[in-house]
């Protein structure tokens, strides 16, 4: 169940918060701007009406990430890390423990690209590091090439969340 980079591979959850962020926007967000800019539009003069000119302004901002979260999740293919066979190889979703030449050690979940958040630890499945990851096991070494030059890292551990009975 490796995911090559033609896919917009994502987790369950990762599809579950573009989708609350999209019913957000949709549902609560731009109607609320929309009364703005309705209420704005008649006062008169549009040209210098700071609410109506702010208001359509935001309303285009909606729109176009209304749009884009409509394109990622039509692209997204879901993929539960749960599920995961090949529980010895680093895939989509793996939380690997790297260590690198000082042994310092780093432990980063490899997820979509629309759910990364490196403060978290939480790496996007096409960055740099997670496609020199791919398909490594433990004791694998890979190399990183990073802007500061390269880094190699060694992979220590590999854990996927565990299945949950149906």
């Amino acid at each position: 169940m490796s995911s090559d980079a033609k896919t917009n591979p994502i987790t369950p959850a990762g599809l579950a918060a573009l989708k609350a962020r999209y019913d957000h926007l949709l549902g609560t967000e731009r109607p609320a701007i929309v009364e703005i800019v309705s209420w704005a539009a008649g006062n008169g003069d549009r040209s210098e009406n700071g609410d109506y000119l702010y208001g359509r302004k935001r309303m285009r901002e909606i729109d176009r990430e209304l749009a884009h979260l409509a394109r990622r999740m039509k692209a997204a293919k879901v993929i539960d890390p749960a599920a995961q066979v090949d529980r010895s190889r680093v895939w989509f979703g793996a939380t690997v423990t790297l260590a690198d030449e000082d042994d310092n050690q780093r432990q980063i979940t490899l997820v979509g690209d629309d759910e990364q958040d490196a403060s978290a630890d939480r790496i996007g499945w096409s960055a740099p590091i997670a496609r020199a990851l791919r398909g490594a096991g433990v004791g694998d070494l890979r190399t990183v090439r990073l802007p500061g030059g390269e880094k190699e890292w060694e992979v220590v551990a590999i854990t996927y969340p565990e299945r949950v009975p149906a």
